[in-house]
């Protein structure tokens, strides 16, 4: 064997000998930096979205308190209670916003910023008419937030913010912007099949037979607006009277003449104080079902508990019967106080174990969670007595047009010209299974309401909604 033309002295040093691991500890300190990058960035991603769902749930929670507040009820404000309902939706925002933790500790309610939007009240200060739909804008900001690994190079401080804007419709008010002038109608979820009539009884004791009118029929704007605080005032959002039955106490109820009185005012034991006879609606499809500690028998008791998705309660065209699909069930007798109503009511609003309260002595009014509110338990912070903005005591109900002489059918048409939204006080277990109501809000319908208009949805006759971006008013 020959021997290599160049000789490597035994004894040289190996130069290249360790040159991979060098190369690998290089690139294990890139390939960790970039670890750490990403995990920083994930992180803020994570934290930027918890920004935004706090500011999203503030928005919305504000925008229900305007909306129970009555406040788009009073299209010119003349009540002055701006301020207050204004202040109460800023500190239900900065409450609900805190109730969130972003990037594991909850928002301080100084980086909670609350503004108002609208044409002539921009903050709680200003009052004037409203114009259009009150807006509420909340930014929810989260300063100092921790880092893993942007620290190394000096990077601390970071800071993530989100804003959400919900509007909040004004039926009343909404007939001067809408295209032809026309109101722009509304089609509530969820609604209780009590059909009411156009009357607004107010103070007036006994039945509603010279009783003025919830809605204008002429232009769908509220007749009597404004707020009553423990019943008292001119307005009527905050009025409480009860709700019975237009039926006897047995056989199928009866259609009243047009313009009142009640057919069946003298037939049934009258419940005291104010009260408003309502006729039962015809129930369409199958309600979500209710609980089923209720126990319904029939489609009238689960519309009532649970949620009636399927009947078509929408706004319809004065004069026209024809135009509109809601009726009336006059073989349905839900009178007495183991009638549909009180048996199906007592169940939705938990009277049986404590039903939720409304506080009216002041303004904004406070809803108080009762015993058996089903918020109430485990590691929720709702308990007996908490001010909560939501309640199954809150429901929607069908405003008709009660000058039209309904038909002698048991499923005779009506016209459906608003809806009220109420809070049930209580039901009577003892006669006529009244139901106690405060009213909380209303929208009226107008006779301009164009088949060709998209009604507005929601479980409130005042919906409310996220607006991304926020609009500015006009």
């Amino acid at each position: 064997m020959l021997p290599p033309l160049i000789l490597r002295s035994r004894n040289a040093p190996h130069r290249e000998r360790g040159v991979t691991m060098a190369l690998v500890a290089l690139a294990m300190v890139g390939i960790i930096a970039m670890a750490g990058l990403s995990i920083d960035v994930g992180t803020l991603y994570e934290a930027s979205a918890e920004a935004q769902r706090s500011a999203d749930a503030a928005a919305l929670a504000a925008a229900r308190v305007l909306s129970l507040s009555g406040m788009t009820g009073d299209p010119t404000n003349s009540s002055g209670d701006w301020a207050l309902a204004c202040a109460a939706a800023m500190q239900t925002a900065q409450t609900v916003a805190s109730l969130d933790t972003i990037g594991g500790t909850a928002p301080a309610p100084g980086n909670v910023n609350v503004t108002f939007l609208s044409t002539d009240a921009s903050s709680c200060t200003s009052v004037g008419a409203f114009g259009v739909n009150p807006m509420v804008t909340v930014q929810v900001t989260q300063p100092n937030l921790p880092t893993y690994f942007s620290r190394i190079w000096g990077r601390t401080g970071n800071t993530v913010s989100a804003t959400a804007t919900a509007e909040v419709f004004n039926p009343s008010n909404s007939g001067t912007y809408a295209a032809g002038g026309a109101m722009v109608p509304v089609q509530p979820r969820c609604v209780k099949p009590w059909i009411v009539p156009n009357r607004d009884p107010g103070n007036v004791p006994g039945d509603c037979t010279s009783c003025p009118k919830f809605v204008n029929l002429a232009d769908g704007s509220i007749v009597h607006t404004g707020i009553s605080v423990n019943n008292n005032g001119a307005g009527v959002i905050g009025e409480t009277f009860n709700l019975v039955a237009d039926c006897g106490p047995s056989g199928n109820c009866v259609p009243p003449p047009p313009g009142y009185p009640q057919a069946n005012a003298g037939a049934a034991p009258a419940p005291p104080g104010p009260y408003l006879q309502y006729l039962p609606g015809q129930v369409l499809g199958t309600p979500t079902a209710a609980p089923s500690s209720c126990g319904n028998a029939d489609s009238y008791q689960e519309a009532i508990a649970g949620c009636d998705q399927s009947t078509p309660y929408q706004c319809g065209v004065q004069g026209s019967i024809a135009a509109n699909p809601s009726r009336v069930d006059l073989t349905e007798n839900p009178f007495g106080a183991t009638g549909d109503t009180s048996t199906a009511t007592q169940c939705l609003i938990n009277q049986a174990n404590g039903q939720d309260t409304l506080v009216q002595s002041v303004y904004p009014y406070q809803i108080q969670a009762g015993a058996g509110n089903p918020l109430i338990g485990g590691s929720s912070p709702v308990g007996s007595g908490s001010v909560i903005t939501s309640s199954s005591s809150i429901v929607t109900l069908p405003i008709y047009d009660d000058t039209q002489l309904l038909n002698e059918s048991n499923n005779s048409p009506v016209t459906i010209v608003g809806f009220l939204q109420v809070f049930i006080n209580s039901v009577d277990t003892a006669t006529s299974g009244y139901v106690n109501v405060t009213v909380l809000n209303v929208a009226g319908c107008g006779n301009a309401v164009s088949s060709a208009t998209q009604p507005l949805y929601g479980t409130s006759p005042v919906p409310i909604r996220l607006i991304t971006p926020p609009v500015t008013a006009p």
